[in-house]
């Protein structure tokens, strides 16, 4: 029974979403295989998206960048949390190594906790990792200018070099710096049409349009019990928000599989984020996003979207005041391109395929 180490990041969902359809292709093609999942995100998220049956170790080994909300940076808690994480680096990465060496893996898998790459090149585990972006880039991007800076970012490349590979799924940032990088295909899952089932259910007329309401799983509320109506739209929001909206329909009372009730939407609302644009995309669901310029991954992924899916952006007091109307209007009056196929589910899986024992 070989062993696969599954190290994820919990910076919303986009990790998850990455990894998520690859792991379930590799244990469809290896029943035998023996999964392991490190991660701070809950196990009930965890569950929705694996399908496979996995051991969790509830454990984060990174953090990301502290987040105001769902689209704002703290820049300071950020760089003092990265300055913390990385004192005693080198006895940090030999306790991981330990820790790695003991659960006897065949393989890691990180998307994309670069101490877990590093701790797995120390204990001599062969690691990949995969991901649309990378901390390293992103940690600068950000913290650049402080004194530590330059030895921080050194120590989470050199974590991601040392991986046998870099998986890039499309569309990601460029990683210039990492010369183990490999592009592959998209990643996302690939839901049901049930608007029928899902109509019946609330009663909805013939035309009446959903819209999902979906923000990446970081906290960005916004404010629909002081939207106007819009005739013939209904909006599916999540329940934890508590939204008392004549229009607002909670997405947890409808039963379904996330990604089933996106593709019976007609437009998914949203930030930049890897997984809901590659989601929508893959589904043919137009997307109305928040702006999120200073975030270095939101470039290629917007770009990506504009090229292969249908997307306006929404600037932040339009979504504040519900002002989103004629934004509808406009979204629905472009043409929808036809689905991208996730052919990155399987390259990623082949290649992890060949790297596992057996």
């Amino acid at each position: 029974m070989s062993h696969l180490l599954v190290d994820l990041s919990y910076h919303g969902f986009g990790h998850i979403a990455q990894a998520a359809p690859v792991v379930n292709a590799l244990a469809e093609r290896r029943p035998d295989l023996r999964v392991t999942l490190r991660s701070g995100a809950p196990r009930e998220v965890l569950a929705q998206r694996f399908r496979c049956d996995f051991v969790l170790i509830p454990r984060a080994l990174d953090f990301g960048m502290a987040m105001t909300d769902a689209v704002t940076v703290n820049v300071e808690e950020s760089a003092a949390a990265y300055r913390a994480f990385h004192h005693g680096w080198a006895d940090k990465m030999a306790r991981e190594a330990e820790a790695t060496a003991a659960l006897e893996p065949d393989l890691v898998f990180a998307d994309v906790p670069y101490l877990s790459l590093a701790a797995a090149a120390r204990a001599g585990v062969p690691a990949v990792a995969m991901c649309s972006l990378n901390w390293a880039d992103i940690y600068r991007h950000y913290c650049h200018e402080r004194p530590e800076a330059q030895e921080i970012h050194g120590q989470i490349a050199d974590a991601y070099r040392g991986a046998v590979c870099f998986l890039r799924p499309r569309p990601s940032m460029a990683m210039a710096d990492l010369p183990n990088g490999r592009e592959i295909g998209p990643i996302a899952r690939v839901g049901r049409d049930r608007r029928g089932e899902i109509d019946a259910r609330l009663g909805l007329p013939a035309g009446d349009k959903l819209v999902l309401i979906a923000m990446g799983g970081l906290a960005f509320r916004l404010p629909l019990e002081n939207w106007p109506r819009i005739p013939g739209v209904r909006w599916v929001v999540q329940s934890s928000w508590r939204v008392r909206h004549p229009d607002a329909v909670e997405l947890e009372s409808l039963g379904l599989d996330f990604t089933d009730v996106l593709a019976s939407c007609d437009a998914l609302l949203t930030k930049p984020g890897y997984g809901s644009f590659t989601e929508a995309a893959c589904n043919g669901v137009p997307v109305l996003y928040l702006g999120r310029e200073d975030w270095p991954e939101a470039a290629c992924l917007v770009a990506w979207l504009e090229r292969h899916g249908c997307c306006l952006e929404a600037d932040r007091d339009a979504l504040l005041s519900g002002a989103v109307a004629p934004l509808l209007e406009a979204l629905w009056a472009r043409p929808l391109a036809a689905p991208v196929e996730p052919e990155g589910i399987a390259q990623a899986a082949d290649f992890l395929q060949e790297l596992l024992p057996g």
